[in-house]
């Protein structure tokens, strides 16, 4: 037996088919041209763009980037560094333990795309090419430089499948478009990693707060963007930076490092969500932050019945408004018809107990059906509870919601003497109304992780992925399905009830329209289902990391009005082109779609 290894100029090259890149230059020429086209880039950060401070973010200042400049400065240093990598340079080649060649494109691509769209938008909002300065010029001139030197470099070109000369021309034209795809990604492909020594546990968990502290950092600076031009370039650096880091190998390494300590991970986690309030000068950002989490928790109460369970729940956003109207009734409200004001307590488990029972007593008759005809009757218990709540105004129902008015005026929170409504100063700290609430959130969002962890590793949540993989197989090896399936629609109702009993307090306000099927602003059921797909079913992170993109995305690109829409759904399309495993997709699901990429790793032996 002989063990095959992979060095780093065969995993950038692979050994079948042409192996060229799209600009005709020799590899090590574009290679140092990336190189110093990226960390040309940066210094080009410390001049002035423009001389006018009538563009948001004061371009004009030389020797101190602001704005857009500072995401053109982390693109540059990114791609100096991995270009550095690539050479081999002594304390760096750990920046790329899957090659670094397609890493270093994506990084180019990133520094090119927020350099060129900074450029654009001062010329378009100021009127011309003329209110640039010279380091507008030469930033637009090195990164296009580092571009064509990045796409210089080697990549495995997939040899064409044979063209049969009697398809129609439309079918020869879809066999074209299936091969540029395979270029567009053999363009940015990664090689097999190479082996990485084991860190002691203690570098580990130093390398964990790192991560933690980056996330931290990122998610901050994404949430306090300013203005729109801002946010635009920073989801293009993110979007490219984060495809760079995964194509090098290093988000792999994270997640296997994050893997064996998962308990300090998520308590890592927590503790840094708990410091984001203290990272705001006010509570503008704040409010985002809380409704991230109730749109989160939501989310994460959907991954037990879609992600483990494998039941497609296109109503579910329903649960989340039979909790927040059970609490709102009960939370002393002067517009509720019944005069009681429970304790928050109570009011939770009230929410709680309510989706609960609805959940059964919907799910009881309906879960005995499969696939799409269970997704047909959820959509519609969605609607009826939507409709049913309009009904109930006393005209054409009994007065129990208010109709289309809903249920208004609900009170502040009062816990252990300890007003959310109201500002405290906590060690020198000024928290407002939402971040109380932010916090009282974070620690709901604790117990649904509790409960989804427990629940995943327990015998019925194995049953639950039996049942999703294979019901009749399931079936066969003496599992009840329909008892396993009842009980996931049961608690991921529960807890999409808890969740409502907070939003209700946070909005002041449970409306009908808050809950449809499908709108401009979460949470709605096709948000959530969204959230749990592209962020990465059957895992914790990946509905938590999903949830906040899917709100804070549309939240900020409320600039584009009619327009808002389209480019989200084409973000969207892309996203599910190039990862349509999720973002953190755990490692069954990752086999299913990147089998081949996946096979040299297992594999690692042959016979001699």
């Amino acid at each position: 037996m002989t063990t095959q290894t992979t060095t780093p100029e065969t995993a950038e090259t692979p050994t079948t088919g042409p192996a060229t890149g799209l600009v005709a230059l020799p590899p090590h020429l574009g290679r140092a041209l990336a190189t110093a086209g990226g960390a040309l880039a940066a210094v080009s950060t410390f001049l002035a763009w423009t001389w006018t401070g009538a563009f948001p973010g004061n371009l004009t200042v030389y020797g101190y980037p602001g704005g857009l400049q500072v995401l053109v400065l982390i693109g540059g240093a990114l791609t100096t560094l991995l270009g550095l990598s690539t050479y081999g340079v002594k304390g760096l080649r750990w920046l790329t333990p899957a090659g670094g060649d397609a890493a270093l494109k994506l990084a180019a691509l990133a520094t090119f795309a927020t350099t060129w769209y900074t450029i654009l938008a001062i010329s378009f909002q100021l009127g011309g090419l003329v209110n640039l300065e010279p380091g507008g010029y030469i930033a637009a001139l090195v990164t296009l430089a580092a571009l064509l030197g990045a796409l210089a470099l080697p990549f495995q070109r997939p040899e064409p499948d044979p063209v049969d000369p009697d398809d129609t021309g439309w079918e020869q034209y879809k066999h074209r478009l299936a091969h540029g795809w395979q270029t567009l990604r053999a363009t940015f492909s990664a090689g097999a990693p190479r082996p990485v020594r084991t860190l002691p546990s203690y570098a580990e968990i130093l390398i964990i707060v790192g991560i933690l502290a980056l996330c931290l950092t990122v998610f901050t600076y994404g949430i306090g963007t300013e203005y729109d031009e801002l946010f635009v370039g920073f989801l293009i650096t993110a979007g490219f930076c984060f495809a760079a880091l995964n194509k090098a190998g290093l988000i792999a390494q994270a997640t296997q490092i994050t893997a064996r300590h998962q308990n300090i991970t998520i308590c890592g986690a927590f503790l840094a969500a708990a410091l984001f309030p203290f990272t705001q000068t006010d509570d503008q950002y704040a409010t985002i932050g809380v409704y991230i989490l109730i749109f989160a928790t939501v989310a994460l109460g959907l991954n037990i019945v879609v992600g483990l369970a494998g039941l497609l729940d296109l109503g579910y956003v329903a649960f989340l408004g039979v909790g927040a109207y059970a609490a709102s009734l009960v939370s002393g409200s002067p517009t509720s018809p019944f005069d009681v004001h429970l304790p928050f307590w109570a009011a939770v488990l009230v929410g709680a107990a309510a989706s609960l029972v609805f959940g059964v007593l919907i799910g009881a008759p309906t879960l005995r059906l499969r696939g799409d005809y269970l997704a047909i009757v959820t959509l519609g218990f969605g609607e009826i509870f939507r409709i049913t709540a309009n009904n109930l105004d006393g005209t054409s129902g009994p007065d129990l919601t208010n109709g289309s008015n809903g249920i208004s005026s609900i009170p502040d929170l009062h816990i252990l003497g300890f007003d959310l409504g109201a500002r405290h100063d906590i060690a020198g700290f000024s928290i407002g109304r939402f971040a109380n609430y932010f916090f009282l959130m974070l620690i709901i969002t604790a117990v649904v992780v509790l409960v989804f962890r427990r629940s995943g590793d327990s015998r019925i949540g194995r049953a639950w992925v039996a049942v999703r993989e294979d019901e009749t197989a399931a079936q066969a090896m003496g599992i009840n399905g329909f008892r396993v399936k009842l009980v996931a629609f049961a608690v991921g109702a529960a807890l999409a009830g808890l969740a409502g009993t907070v939003q209700a307090h946070v909005t002041y306000v449970v409306t009908p329209e808050q809950y449809l099927f499908a709108g401009t602003t979460p949470p709605n059921s096709a948000f959530l289902l969204a959230a749990v797909v592209l962020g990465g079913m059957g895992t914790i992170g990946g509905p938590l990391l999903g949830a906040a993109l899917l709100f804070l995305i549309p939240n900020k690109l409320q600039f584009l009005g009619d327009f808002q829409l389209l480019a989200f759904g084409l973000a969207l399309v892309l996203l599910m082109r190039f990862r349509p495993e999720g973002l953190i997709p755990n490692r069954r699901r990752r086999l299913e779609f990147h089998e081949e990429a996946e096979a040299p790793a297992v594999l690692g032996k042959t016979g001699a």
